[in-house]
Formats: structure tokens, C-alpha cells, sequence
């Protein structure tokens, strides 16, 4: 939504925002279940053949800039993102500072979706910049699959609805706002200066 916010389409970026918000929103029908744990060794055994695949197909192409290289080195680097996420996700629920103010924000989502999205923006402007075949998969693959992975929209709309749903709803639009601002704001910010003043 960034490239198409910087490419002057605002009204696309924006309804796919809301449109988004509102499919994710309402797709939220069942509670999630503990996996048992033969289920998680043959994941993590598919994951671990998945990563020697796309390290084997990634490698081929990699040079050449091609959709499929990109999305190989999505492959191979989205599972760290996904484990950062969940790590952040340990500071929901625990408020700011010891007295545990703000608790009903979910800080570790909201630092996990702003921190990729600055990153996400950082990136592009090297994307920019650097302009080779090279640059663009790495670049792409990490924006798709490492930063893809960070940020987190189920949660977002699980955390969204939750509040939506207590007795406090106006939580989840402030907390939507917070996120929509922040997370768009800094990205921007971080995107637009460096084109305004090299002129990309």
C-alpha cells in the first residue's frame, strides 16, 4: 500500500486498508486449537525440506531478478519473521513501566506492524537506489517473506475485534488508529524523505 500510496493512488491504498480490515474482521469464526506434537515435528520437518528446496531454487536464479528467485528467499527468511513476532507478542497485555499502564494495548503487535513497516520503507528506498537485479530480489524477498511475516494482520484483527467486543469498543479504534498512524506515518516519513531530497 506503500508503493501505491508514493505512486499518487491514495484511493486504492486506502480502500484496500479498509476493505482488507473489513474481510479479515469478519473471517474471525472459530478459536484456535493446540496443536499436538506429532503434528508439530512433521511441520517443523516439512519446514526444514521447504528451506533446503527454496535455498536449492533460490540459488539458480538469484541473480537474474526474477519473481520466483524473490519468492524463494521469501520462503527461506519468513520463518525468523514469524518467530520475532511471536516473541514481541510476549508484551501484550503487560502495560508500560511498572505500574503496567496501557495494559489493553498489545504492544508487541503494535511494535512487531510499525517496525516492519519502517523497515519495509527503508528498504525500498535502497531498492531504489542501488537499482540492480541482485538488489531487487534480495530487497523483495525480504520486504515478502522476513518483513511479510513480521507484521501481522490476524492478529491485528483478532486483537481489534476483541476489543471491538468488550465493554470498552472505542479501545479498538484508537488502537486501529494508532497502528493505521503510525505504522503508515513513520513509513512514509521514512520513504519519502530520502526521494524529496535525492530525487529518486
Amino acid at each position: 500500500m506503500l508503493d501505491l500510496s508514493v505512486d499518487g493512488k491514495w484511493v486504492f491504498a486506502f480502500l484496500g486498508f479498509i476493505i482488507g480490515l473489513f474481510l479479515a474482521a469478519y473471517s474471525i469464526i472459530s478459536e484456535l486449537r493446540q496443536p499436538r506434537a506429532s503434528v508439530m515435528v512433521a511441520l517443523m520437518l516439512l519446514l526444514f525440506v521447504l528451506w533446503i528446496v527454496s535455498a536449492f531454487l533460490s540459488k539458480e536464479d538469484f541473480h537474474s531478478g526474477s519473481s520466483e528467485a524473490q519468492l524463494w528467499l521469501a520462503c527461506i527468511v519468513g520463518p525468523p519473521g514469524v518467530w520475532i513476532r511471536w516473541f514481541l507478542a510476549r508484551l501484550n497485555g503487560r502495560g508500560l513501566g511498572k505500574a503496567g499502564n496501557l495494559k489493553w494495548v498489545p504492544f508487541g503487535t503494535l511494535i512487531a506492524n510499525v517496525c516492519a513497516a519502517c523497515v519495509m520503507a527503508a528498504l525500498a528506498i535502497v531498492k531504489k537506489a542501488v537499482d540492480t537485479k541482485t538488489c531487487n530480489t534480495l530487497v523483495s524477498g525480504i520486504q515478502l517473506g522476513f518483513l511479510g511475516c513480521l507484521s501481522t494482520v490476524s492478529t491485528f484483527i483478532a486483537e481489534f475485534n476483541a476489543m471491538r467486543q468488550s465493554k470498552h469498543p472505542w479501545r479498538a479504534y484508537v488502537y486501529a488508529l494508532a497502528t493505521i498512524l503510525f505504522s503508515f506515518g513513520f513509513g512514509t516519513l521514512i520513504y519519502s524523505v530520502p526521494v524529496w531530497t535525492k530525487a529518486y
